[in-house]
């Protein structure tokens, strides 16, 4: 092994978080500024915001995680990394985008059919 690689840094060290910082920043602006301009336009609320942003800040570090496993034939860690991000973006959805209602319980003796 050459020493040069041995005394650089560990490769990929960092850039999961620099990944995900940013598609965060990305994803976030580009939630704020859309359609800001259009007549009647509302400005999108700051929840919006974060959840997009959170979502596409792990949209991208999936993403990367799964190039770098393409590009290095791990096919194992490439559909953990798909499975992962997706699985991310879904519980941020699901915890900052709640239903309005909560969905009613039928009564007991209620037939589900009909």
């Amino acid at each position: 092994m050459k020493r040069g690689k041995r005394r650089g840094k560990a490769p990929g060290s960092g850039t999961l978080a620099a990944d995900f910082t940013r598609g965060m920043v990305a994803t976030g602006l580009l939630t704020a500024v859309q359609d800001r301009w259009v007549t009647g336009a509302e400005a999108p609320a700051p929840r919006t915001i974060l959840r997009h942003g959170l979502q596409g800040g792990a949209a991208l570090a999936a993403a990367s995680v799964a190039a770098d496993a393409l590009r290095n034939r791990d096919y194992a860690r490439l559909a953990l990394a798909v499975a992962a991000g997706a699985a991310g973006v879904v519980m941020i959805e699901h915890l900052l985008n709640p239903a309005d209602e909560p969905p009613q319980e039928r009564p007991k003796h209620e037939d589900p059919h009909g």
